[in-house]
């Protein structure tokens, strides 16, 4: 069992964890989560003995294992296979003294610890975990320096795999993984035998993989059972009855310190006054609920073209003359929502820099719209941020000649104003420069997005809004992402980039998961006619509107049930103490207000069951 007790960790002068306490229960797979900079893998590091805790501690049984990736990617001339059969650092050892030892007493002991560790299958199933991981037969046996950093954190994930630790931590896994291989690492961990502590944002993966949620919040943990979506239903739960609470509390907390204010003078009722402020000194305020702006995603809107946008006709693409794709013949319309699928490696990205104009096809036609602006994210544009300018001096020098206003409102569109808009994009997390990146490359609405891994450094939540923003935008949306949750919500249409070429998929996102678990060559609803395709994407457009519709008059009936609950507080309070009443009501007779309170107790009841059911409809689209 791993446990946390009253763990403090201070950094820069900054409390990140604040006497932070849990208990996983034993051989528990556990997805620890959190928003962007609350501590998450602080709280990892201190786990995995890296960082000591200004006070409490971590503690796991004696003896166990702990396993944990560093931050450095493994290299030199080593092969991936070498690489992940030397974790098992046991076997090494012992096969290294049954070359050198010549006591047979110590030779047959050696021989039999190697039989009951399964030694000489070890070759075998450490290729099994890095052909899971993407590594074919070729690709297991070069050596490590040849592959790039992604590639190469991919070998060190296989070896923590190899190891088989009785603590496994795995910090954002799969941050380095397409979506083929992060259903094997899904199905990897779903019969793992030990502790598993994982970060993760990814909504799917947590509900197929872990079965307790650990949740970090202003420094606290709050352990939760079940996977991301019943944490989810716990926390709004939570919330209300922390909302509830406060109310109560702060009526109470208004009644007591009107009896103080009223009764301290009289000697009769001195005592019963003073033992009221001490209870009132005790009473600890209920945290209120945060609104944050590092939510906001608003993709403004552009400016209609008629379709097509894009059209290929049997294009080839590629780089120094060798082509990567071949055979594309595709169509963008501005309404359409596609996903890439395929591994990485096969032409994904390639494929979007041919959409996004930063290649010119090798071969056949290429058609675009004159008109047509395209928004291009790539994790490089997030790296390649001036650590040192703010997010306004990004924005001033790209909308060079734009008014000071123009550029406010653009960086207000994501979360960027007041104090924000001048911090030093050093000091912004990373949640935070992905959503820069994204403010920078829609300034001039495009009318085509293309988005390549949006979400490697998005928390749950962020990601959510991201989901509704891109719903609510109005132009064509191209994404890559290994975030199923995110493909599900806003893809129409899936293209398959497999094999060099680039071909609608006529199945579901479903069926294609499905494809890659059984390894079959053929999805389950492959054949669908033409005519279907586009019948299926003027559905699911309509769709989108509706949901839109929906989530809008949701936050409107939000907006009203708070309206119509402070205007009842309001008329409670004068109700409880006439003399505080002020403005109309203290215009009211006693009965007048109870009438007005019987009416909006009515009209909550009647806006909650509203919100009751536009919740519902919203949960089942």
């Amino acid at each position: 069992m791993l446990s946390f007790n009253d763990v403090t960790v201070r950094l820069g002068g900054r409390t990140i964890l604040d006497g932070a306490t849990a208990a996983l229960p034993p051989k528990s797979r556990v997805g620890l989560i959190g928003r962007n900079g609350a501590g998450k893998t602080t709280l990892v590091r201190v786990v995995a003995g890296l960082l000591e805790p200004d006070g409490g501690a971590a503690e796991m049984p004696r003896g166990a294992k702990l396993g944990y990736i560093a931050q450095e990617a493994p290299g030199g001339s080593a092969t991936p296979l070498e690489e992940v059969l030397a974790a098992d650092i046991e076997r090494a050892t012992l096969l290294h003294e049954s070359e050198t030892s010549h006591d047979p007493d110590r030779l047959g002991e050696i021989h039999e610890r190697l039989n009951a560790i399964a030694a000489h299958s070890a070759p075998a199933r450490a290729s099994r975990i890095l052909a899971g991981l993407g590594f074919d037969d070729e690709a297991q046996g070069r050596a490590l320096e040849s592959f790039s950093g992604g590639w190469r954190m991919r070998v060190a994930l296989a070896a923590l795999l190899f190891s088989a630790p009785d603590v496994l931590l795995l910090d954002e896994p799969s941050n380095h993984l397409d979506l083929e291989a992060v259903l094997w690492l899904e199905d990897f961990l779903q019969s793992y035998s030990a502790t598993i502590l994982v970060v993760s944002h990814e909504r799917d993966f947590l509900n197929n993989v872990v079965d307790h949620i650990l949740h970090l919040e202003r420094g606290k943990l709050t352990l939760y059972p079940g996977g991301y979506d019943a944490f989810e239903t716990q926390r709004a739960e939570r919330q209300a009855q922390l909302a509830s609470a406060r109310v109560k509390q702060q009526a109470e907390r208004e009644k007591l310190q009107d009896y103080v204010a009223r009764n301290s003078a009289r000697a009769s009722t001195a005592k019963q006054a003073q033992s009221r402020a001490k209870a009132l000194a005790r009473m600890q305020p209920i945290a209120e609920l945060i609104d944050d702006p590092s939510l906001a995603f608003d993709f403004p809107a552009p400016d209609e073209l008629r379709p097509p946008l894009i059209t290929m006709d049997h294009a080839e693409v590629g780089y120094d003359g060798v082509p990567i794709l071949r055979k594309l013949d595709l169509r963008l319309d501005p309404d359409e929502r596609i996903a890439l699928l395929g591994r990485n490696g096969n032409g994904k990205t390639t494929l979007a820099r041919l959409l996004a104009a930063q290649l010119k096809p090798l071969a056949g036609d290429i058609a675009m719209s004159g008109k047509m602006r395209v928004g291009y994210f790539t994790q490089y544009q997030v790296e390649e941020l001036d650590r040192d300018d703010t997010p306004l001096e990004h924005m001033t020098r790209i909308m060079r000649g734009s008014s000071p206003g123009a550029v406010r409102g653009q960086l207000g569109r994501f979360g960027f104003s007041g104090p924000k808009a001048t911090t030093a994009v050093g000091k912004l997390s990373g949640g935070e420069r992905a959503r820069l990146a994204l403010a920078l490359i829609t300034r001039d609405a495009p009318h085509l997005l293309i988005l390549d891994e949006p979400t490697n450094h998005l928390d749950v939540d962020a990601r959510e809004a991201l989901v509704q923003a891109l719903n609510q935008y109005t132009g064509a949306v191209v994404i890559v992402s290994h975030d199923r949750h995110m493909l599900e919500m806003t893809a129409d249409r899936l293209v398959l980039v497999d094999n060099g070429m680039a071909k609608d998929f006529d199945g579901s996102l479903n069926d294609y998961i499905a494809l890659v678990l059984s390894g079959e060559g053929g999805p389950a609803g492959k054949g669908g006619s033409k005519a279907n395709k586009k019948e299926a994407r003027r559905l699911a457009a309509e769709a989108r509107e509706k949901e839109q519709a929906n989530r809008k008059r949701a936050q409107a009936v939000e907006a009203e049930i708070a309206k119509l609950t402070a205007e009842r507080s309001d008329i409670e309070r004068a109700m409880f103490d006439p003399a505080s009443a002020s403005g109309a009501l203290a215009k009211l007779t006693m009965t007048e207000m109870m009438k007005r309170r019987a009416d909006l107790s009515t009209r909550i009841e009647a806006a909650e069951a509203a919100w009751l059911e536009l919740s519902e409809t919203l949960e089942t689209a």
